[in-house]
């Protein structure tokens, strides 16, 4: 019994090792021009949930 749950941890850790290499294996660097979009694009989502948040806020202090 031992055996078994011993070889079940010992296949899934290398399971994942390998389809860890496999993913970094097809991932490539984003060169400036699209690392810049990616910046842009996050930055402007973080701006959009915290102006939301804010007018939540606002309407909360305002009305209840």
């Amino acid at each position: 019994m031992e055996t078994e749950n011993t070889s079940s941890w010992q296949y899934k850790i290398k399971s994942f090792i390998m389809e860890s290499v496999r993913v970094l294996k097809v991932t490539k660097k984003p060169d400036a021009i699209e690392f810049k979009t990616i910046v842009k694009v996050s930055g402007l989502g973080i701006l959009i949930i915290g102006l939301i948040g804010f007018v939540v806020q606002m309407i909360k202090l305002l009305f209840f």
